[in-house]
């Protein structure tokens, strides 16, 4: 198998042992699940059934972010504790990825369970001299860590002005540097807080999947994904704190999705155009949803619309059509293993359904029942 590497820039063999640790940044449960979220968690599924029926045991671990800058602002809008919405939208979510045909995670573990192992991941972060205390916080010194942009390559001009989009406050007055980044901080009034060596505060967004990717699969993970908009300034962050803490590799291989937009546009919040599973699975059989983001490339960044929920109907009529069979399944895993193709797995099965050949037991190696 040979995937694409955001780290080193280039598709290259992918080859882990008998047991594939993976990592992949899950939601912060404080809306619905849209599009985009199950392009991401799709590309995952699809790969570790392939690494599966390769012979390989999957050990994929989806985090939960139930305390961060986003669940606490909407909580303190609707007027309800933090964690009661980030169960209520926990569920939600579980059952539409469920109903997509998404494998369980192997672990889906909370933020705030981590609090003692976030705790000790920064002392040692602070311990081997790559943070410092300020403002009543705890602050990673990006100017100590000489690998700082190994995952994202990308300029210190180019990193700011992502900072600022994503969350990662270069004004804060507590820094020495604009890109040095939080690793525990004072919590407001209305907020959660733990006690520190460093004051009652809470943990930094980055911390906590640190924390919990050592705690699930140990320092050195194979694999650690989420959408391409994570590069900077989130995984960015992870591997720098991660290798400042334990002294080795935090991951062997980066992988990223390319976001979803809607008619050309950006799927955001902001701008509220998200497309979310719930509303398509009411209209929609859920191996129809599956097709149309099996359709194109994970690593693309591609554009929905309506039509192609069509497409993904007529498709798989025809598959059901020709009926059971393991036609084309030695072309499936061919694309599969170049960089997961999955466009060119269709490609394969509607070449063999329109044969007249049984295809649905090479389609189950998409997910697609």
């Amino acid at each position: 198998m040979r995937l694409f590497d955001t780290a080193r820039q280039a598709v290259v063999p992918f080859e882990p042992g008998p047991v594939v640790s993976m990592y992949t940044c899950g939601i912060t449960p404080y809306d619905a699940a849209h599009l985009g979220h199950a392009a991401t968690y799709l590309a995952y599924d699809v790969l570790q059934r392939r690494l599966r029926d390769l012979g390989h045991e999957t050990r994929c671990v989806r985090n939960i972010t139930d305390v961060d800058d986003d669940i606490l602002r909407k909580a303190r809008s609707l007027g309800v504790h933090y964690l009661d919405l980030a169960a209520e939208e926990v569920a939600r979510f579980d059952e539409h990825m469920s109903a997509l045909g998404l494998l369980p995670a192997w672990a889906e573990p909370r933020a705030t369970s981590a609090i003692p192992d976030i705790l000790g991941f920064i002392a040692m972060v602070l311990e081997h001299g790559y943070a410092y205390r300020s403002g009543g916080g705890v602050y990673f010194d990006v100017s100590a860590f000489d690998a700082f942009g190994q995952v994202s390559h990308l300029g210190r001009d180019e990193m700011l002005a992502l900072a600022a989009e994503r969350g990662g406050n270069p004004e804060d007055p507590a820094k020495r540097d604009p890109l040095d980044f939080v690793l525990w901080q004072p919590s407001l009034p209305d907020e959660p807080a733990w006690e520190s060596l460093w004051g009652p505060g809470r943990p930094g967004w980055h911390i906590e999947c640190s924390a919990l990717a050592m705690r699930e699969l140990g320092t050195t993970i194979d694999l650690h994904g989420g959408g391409d908009d994570l590069v900077f300034p989130h995984h960015e962050c992870e591997a720098a704190q991660s290798e400042a803490a334990t002294r080795e590799p935090f991951v062997r291989h980066w992988m990223h999705v390319g976001m979803v937009c809607l008619e050309g546009v950006k799927m955001s919040k902001s701008l509220g155009n998200l497309v979310f599973v719930g509303d398509l699975l009411k209209e929609h059989e859920p191996a129809v949803v599956r097709l149309v983001v099996l359709a194109n490339h994970y690593r693309e960044r591609w554009s929905f619309d309506e039509a192609q929920l069509g497409t993904a109907a007529a498709r798989l009529q025809r598959w059901r059509a020709a009926g059971r069979g393991d036609a084309a399944i030695e072309q499936v895993r061919a694309r599969l293993d170049d960089d997961l193709d999955t466009p060119g797995a269709l490609a394969a099965l509607d070449a063999a359904a329109a044969g007249g050949a049984g295809v649905m037991d090479a389609a189950a190696l998409l997910g697609v029942a």
